[in-house]
């Protein structure tokens, strides 16, 4: 037996359960659910950043292990405000396919970014902890996180 690929795996159409949403409702959805602001969740990340810095030169006593774990954090903040800065620029708003295709410019300049900066990490920070940069680079990624968690809740009527 053949299997369509647009039928659930409850046997439903997809279609049949699809409902766009006039004016009216989608300003309720908006109101209902607000956007977080990428820089919110950047501030977040570099919150995130400097304590795991402060943390990880706290605990283990050694400079360098700061320096290694607030860089982690840098690898991670620095390609997320460029991506986006890129994203909420007027080239990126105009048009549905400048939207899609400046997203995916932007991600890969952020990822090429951020490989790059990990990749001179050896040169840039002496004596690297590379277990605390990555710790860094973890614990700031996943600040994002908190960002959402922390989001402004809608106002209730």
């Amino acid at each position: 037996m053949a299997r369509r690929d647009d039928v659930r795996e409850d046997e439903q159409d997809p279609e049949v359960d699809f409902k766009p949403l006039n004016a009216e409702e989608a300003q309720r959805l908006r109101e209902r659910k607000p956007s977080i602001s990428p820089w919110r969740v950047i501030a977040i990340q570099i919150a995130g950043g400097l304590l795991v810095a402060l943390a990880a030169w706290g605990l283990s006593g050694k400079q360098s292990v700061g320096w290694s774990a607030g860089y982690g954090a840098l690898a991670v903040v620095i390609p997320a405000a460029v991506f986006a800065r890129g994203l909420t620029g007027r080239f990126s708003s105009l048009n549905a396919g400048t939207a899609v295709f400046g997203f995916f410019l932007w991600e890969m300049v952020k990822l090429v970014l951020s490989v790059a900066m990990l990749l001179a990490a050896p040169r840039l920070i002496a004596a690297l902890s590379w277990p605390a940069m990555l710790v860094g680079l973890v614990v700031t990624m996943k600040a994002a996180w908190v960002a959402v968690m922390l989001a402004p809740k809608a106002p209730k009527p």
